[in-house]
C-alpha cells in the first residue's frame, strides 16, 4: 500500500483487501472442486499462481520503510519495491491481470475477483492510467459472464458497473479525505508556530517595557539619591579643615557613594514609591522639598485647586517627574530658590517645577542634563515617556541665566474628572 498513510485504518484497509482477494480465490477453487469441471486442475494451478504472486508483492510492498520512521540505515531499493507509482508495481499488477483474465476463461467465478482488482488498480496506477483500466476490468468481467452464461442480463452488467464505481468514489473521496487532513495538520502546525511567534514577541515586547520602566525607576530614584549623597560628602569635604580626621571618612564614602552609583543601574524596584504608600502625593512631595532644601538652596512646595484621589500610576510619575527635575535643579542649574507646584485643575493636573538657576537652551544640549556619570541626557527623556505613557505632555522653558521652568500635565480620568466637575 501507498507509504503516505501508515495509520491503523488503512492498516486496516490493507487486511480487509488481502482477505477478499483470498476469499474470492478460494471460492473460485471450491466452486471448480465442488462442480467436478474438467479443466479443475488448471483452475487450482492457475488460482494458486495469482495467490503467489498477490503475497510476493503485498510482502515486498509491506517491507519498505514509511516515511517518518527511524532506522537503521540499510540499502533502499526504491525502484525493485512493488510501490505505488513505480515500474516494479506497474509490472505486478499487470501479472495479476493476466493470472485473472486466464482465470476468467477457465471459470465463471473468477468474475468476481474484479472487485478487489479495482482497489490495486486505483492505487498503484495513476489516475489518468487507473481509470481506463478500471473500465477494461469491468469489460472484462461482463465478457466472460455472457460468454459463460450463454445469456444477457441486466445483473450481468449493473454488478461489475456499479463496483467499478464504489471503488472509483472510495479511493477519490479517501484521497479528498487525506489531501483535508494533510491541510489541517499544516494549518495546525502553522498555527501552533504563529502562536509561540506571538507569545516570544510578547515576551520581548515585556522585557523591553519593564527595561525601560526600570531605568527610568533608577534613574529618578537611586540614582538621583547616590548622586545628591555625592554632591552632599564632596561640599562636606571642602568644609573640612585639610588635616581633619574626618577627611579620609569622607573621601571614603564619598568614593562608596560614587561606585554604588555605577551599579545602581542593576538594581530592580518594581513597587510603589515608599513616599506614596504611607501618605498623600502632596505629603511625598512636601517631604522632598524639605529633604532637599540646604544652606545654598531653597525649596518651596504649593498646592493650587482642590486635591482630588488620583491613580497610582498619575502619583508615580508626578512624583518621580518632581525628583528627577529637582535632581537636575541641584546637580547642575546652580540656583538658590526652586518651587514646586501642584495643580488640580477640572480635567487636568500638572506639576510645575521653577528654578532661577543658571538655565540651558532647550533647543540644544540641554546643560541640566550634561553629568559626569553615564546616564546624562536621559532625565528628559525619561520624563517624557512617562507622561506619554498616561496621555500627558512635558513641557521644559528655560534660556541661559533666565532659569528653567518644568511642567508637567496629566489629563485626570473620566471619572475623576466628573468627580472634580
Amino acid at each position: 500500500m501507498d507509504s503516505r498513510s501508515h495509520t491503523h485504518v488503512t492498516a486496516a484497509l490493507r487486511l480487509c483487501l488481502h482477505a477478499l482477494l483470498a476469499g474470492l480465490l478460494a471460492l473460485v477453487v471450491v466452486r471448480a472442486v465442488s462442480e467436478g469441471a474438467a479443466d479443475t486442475a488448471a483452475v487450482v494451478a492457475v488460482t494458486l499462481l495469482t495467490a503467489a504472486l498477490y503475497a510476493a508483492g503485498a510482502a515486498r510492498s509491506s517491507s519498505v520503510q514509511p516515511k517518518g520512521s527511524v532506522q537503521p540505515k540499510a540499502p533502499a531499493r526504491p525502484r525493485t519495491s512493488v510501490q505505488p507509482g513505480t515500474r516494479a508495481g506497474a509490472w505486478w499488477l499487470g501479472g495479476l491481470w493476466v493470472l485473472w483474465a486466464a482465470l476468467l476463461v477457465l471459470s465463471p467465478d473468477a468474475l468476481w475477483v474484479a472487485f478487489p482488482l479495482y482497489f490495486l488498480q486505483l492505487h498503484f496506477l495513476p489516475m489518468r492510467w487507473a481509470l481506463p483500466a478500471v473500465v477494461v476490468t469491468a469489460a472484462a468481467a461482463i465478457t466472460s459472464f455472457v460468454v459463460h452464461r450463454q445469456e444477457i442480463e441486466p445483473g450481468a452488467f449493473i454488478g461489475p458497473l456499479i463496483g467499478a464505481a464504489v471503488a472509483v468514489a472510495t479511493v477519490l473521496g479517501y484521497d479528498a479525505l487525506f489531501r483535508e487532513s494533510e491541510r489541517r495538520r499544516e494549518l495546525i502546525v502553522e498555527l501552533v508556530a504563529t502562536r509561540a511567534d506571538l507569545a516570544e514577541a510578547e515576551r520581548t515586547a515585556g522585557t523591553l517595557a519593564e527595561r525601560e520602566r526600570l531605568a527610568r525607576e533608577i534613574h529618578d530614584t537611586l540614582a538621583q539619591g547616590l548622586s545628591s549623597i555625592q554632591l552632599l560628602l564632596r561640599a562636606a569635604e571642602r568644609s573640612l579643615p585639610e588635616n581633619a580626621p574626618a577627611t579620609p571618612h569622607v573621601r571614603a564614602a564619598r568614593e562608596a557613594a560614587q561606585a554604588n552609583l555605577a551599579e545602581a543601574r542593576s538594581f530592580v524596584r518594581a513597587l510603589t514609591p515608599p513616599d506614596l504608600e504611607h501618605g498623600s502625593l502632596a505629603a511625598a512631595l512636601e517631604r522632598l522639598c524639605a529633604w532637599t532644601t540646604a544652606p545654598e538652596l531653597t525649596v518651596r512646595f504649593a498646592v493650587s485647586g482642590t486635591p482630588v484621589e488620583l491613580p497610582t500610576p498619575y502619583e508615580v510619575a508626578l512624583l518621580r517627574t518632581a525628583q528627577s527635575a529637582l535632581a537636575n535643579t541641584v546637580r547642575h542649574a546652580e540656583a538658590r530658590r526652586a518651587e514646586i507646584t501642584l495643580s488640580f485643575m477640572d480635567t487636568s493636573v500638572a506639576l510645575d517645577v521653577v528654578d532661577d538657576g543658571r538655565g540651558f537652551d532647550p533647543s540644544g544640549a540641554p546643560v541640566h542634563e550634561r553629568g559626569t556619570g553615564g546616564d546624562g541626557g536621559f532625565g528628559l527623556p525619561a520624563m517624557r515617556a512617562r507622561a506619554g505613557s498616561l496621555g500627558g505632555a512635558l513641557s521644559v522653558e528655560s534660556a541661559p541665566g533666565q532659569g528653567t521652568a518644568v511642567a508637567l500635565t496629566l489629563p485626570l480620568p473620566d471619572t475623576e474628572a466628573e468627580r472634580a466637575a
